[in-house]
């Protein structure tokens, strides 16, 4: 919970519905005494931050700094859709679709736009098997298989 991960975006959504941050970080207390209706979890770990996930209808990504977010693949692998803005990370994982990024996969696992409401409300059409079944391809066999493809083509290349 810090200022680069852009919380307030998420916070001043107006979209309707409880809202839920979960974790630690320099700005905690600022945002806890800003946004008083806000659950404020702290660190959760383990069967405790699955149960979080699960519980949620979309997982919103506000950040415009973050590169990749391994918390939106947890949240896919939960069976939570994901919104987020049109950056590097959200464009990597959710795809400019709302699709995802990997070839031959073609339901929607979250959404992603430069007015954050829109992709929340994107996100919410996701069905939570979709999710679960896409971030399967996330795998560390599946990143070591990427890996393994990566190597070959740039010593391919290197002929």
């Amino acid at each position: 919970v810090a200022i680069e991960k852009n919380i307030e975006a998420f916070l001043d959504n107006p979209h309707p519905g409880s809202k839920v941050v979960v974790g630690d970080g320099p700005a905690l207390a600022a945002l806890r005494n800003r946004y008083a209706d806000v659950l404020f979890t702290g660190v959760l770990e383990g069967d405790a931050l699955a149960s979080a996930y699960r519980s949620a209808d979309v997982f919103v990504f506000p950040s415009l700094t973050d590169t990749f977010g391994l918390v939106m693949i947890e949240a896919l692998a939960c069976g939570v859709p994901v919104a987020g803005f049109p950056i590097t990370g959200p464009l990597d994982i959710v795809g400019a679709t709302g699709s995802g990024t990997i070839r031959g996969f073609n339901a929607r696992v979250g959404a992603v736009a430069d007015d954050l409401a829109s992709a929340v409300g994107m996100a919410l059409t996701a069905k939570r098997d979709d999710c679960v079944r896409y971030a399967q391809n996330f795998s560390w066999d599946a990143s070591y298989q990427q890996f393994l493809v990566a190597l070959n083509i740039l010593q391919d290349s290197e002929k």
